[in-house]
């Protein structure tokens, strides 16, 4: 998913876990760096942590993933990243991540 955006995407930043040991290639297919968060080091991955408890608002603990499809796993990717933040001057990630300037609301 990352290959269309090499220009952007100039390191990520892993947990520990086993489902992160394909991480060479994704480095190398993105042309990014990868970092790996210390053990028990939540404070290390703020965005990741914070994205994580959105998730959990869609897909509970406990929920099987195995029959999430892929469509609910978009539908939950395009509400997150189309969601204003604060830190962002209350631009999307999309916005910021894809150079897209919001219209201007006007006051009168």
């Amino acid at each position: 998913m990352l290959i269309g955006y090499r220009r952007q995407v100039k390191t990520i930043t892993y947990d520990n876990g086993k489902e992160f040991a394909g991480h060479v290639d994704i480095a190398k297919a993105s042309n990014s760096k990868a970092y790996f968060a210390h053990p028990y080091s939540s404070w290390e991955r703020g965005l990741n942590e914070n994205t994580n408890g959105l998730i959990r608002q869609y897909f509970p603990k406990g929920s099987d993933f195995s029959l999430i499809t892929k469509k609910d796993v978009k539908t939950v990717m395009d509400k997150i990243n189309n969601r204003p933040k604060k830190c962002l001057g209350f631009k999307t990630p999309n916005q910021v991540f894809l150079g897209i300037n919001p219209p201007v609301a006007l006051t009168g």
